[in-house]
């Protein structure tokens, strides 16, 4: 049963408001991070994209679970400034000819078509790198072994057993008709939902989470990464481009399976809607502290991009 406390609480939280004071502090910080330099090309390239706007999800949930935790958002900047780049740079390779080949980008055109593909796959493999240079040399006040296994926790959610994971059995998935849930669910674990857990455990890891606690975030961001890929497939059939800030029906035209291809897109919705409602279901303990994190989640099956 809820109790009065629990509905008041979940009632007063203001999620826009919450937005509104963090994504500037968020903007601010990436300009700050990456500032111009020489050679020009190569820095240009790399703001162009981190700079280009977005909903700054990313750092968002890494700063909210480094507070539910009892951390600062100063404390963890850092790192949520390392996070976008590293999902910048996913952004710019993917919309690569070779992989997704997409001409816009929030809207902008893609990195490649304003520098060329040498450039922007520069630009991304210099995001990469430095995310991980900003998170070891511009986090302060947490212990080194605590700043390293946040690292090391990212580097997995980025590399073969991660984002590129899930990007290859993706490639190779392009075209066959008969992708089941279960190869379509570790896509998107890995090539989605691993980034979007190393947002909560890394912000939660930095604010001196336990074991216990990282485990539960760790359940949270899984139910949270699958929902937001799902709705990803609903939109790419159900937006415009000017609403997607890229090119709708991507997935149809590549003949990429999707959760609307293989259950239609009433039950897609439905999943993506209980998912949700199970990972807010796992912070309830943390009390009013988590109502940022769930009202998050909430944002990720409401979203219109």
């Amino acid at each position: 049963m809820t109790s009065n406390q629990e509905i008041s609480s979940t009632i007063t939280f203001d999620l826009a408001a919450y937005l509104a004071e963090r994504q500037p502090q968020i903007e601010a910080a990436l300009d700050a991070a990456i500032r111009p330099g020489y050679p020009d090309t190569i820095y240009e390239a790399m703001r162009y994209s981190l700079l280009a706007g977005g909903k700054r999800l990313r750092p968002m949930l890494c700063i909210a679970s480094c507070e539910l935790i009892g951390g600062s958002a100063d404390l963890v900047m850092p790192m949520a400034c390392a996070l976008e780049m590293v999902h910048t740079m996913s952004l710019i390779h993917d919309d690569l000819p070779a992989m997704d080949n997409d001409d816009y980008r929030r809207g902008k055109l893609t990195n490649h078509k304003v520098y060329g593909e040498d450039i922007a796959i520069l630009a991304g493999d210099g995001l990469l790198a430095y995310a991980f240079e900003y998170i070891a040399t511009q986090t302060h006040g947490v212990s080194a072994d605590k700043v390293l296994q946040a690292i090391a926790h990212l580097a997995r959610a980025v590399g073969a057993n991660g984002l590129v994971g899930g990007q290859v059995v993706d490639l190779e998935s392009e075209g066959k008709p008969d992708i089941s849930v279960e190869t379509l669910t570790y896509i998107h674990n890995h090539k989605t939902g691993a980034l979007l857990k190393a947002c909560v455990v890394c912000g939660a890891i930095l604010a001196g989470a336990t074991a216990a606690e990282i485990e539960k975030l760790a359940k949270f961001a899984h139910n949270i990464g699958l929902a937001f890929q799902i709705i990803d497939d609903i939109l790419d059939i159900t937006a415009t481009q000017a609403e997607l800030g890229k090119t709708a029906g991507k997935d149809l035209e590549a003949q990429k399976a999707t959760y609307p291809k293989l259950w239609g897109l009433a039950e897609s919705k439905r999943q993506a809607d209980k998912l949700v409602a199970e990972a807010k279901t796992i912070l309830n303990e943390f009390g009013d502290r988590a109502q940022p994190l769930q009202a998050l989640a909430d944002y990720i099956t409401d979203r219109k991009n």
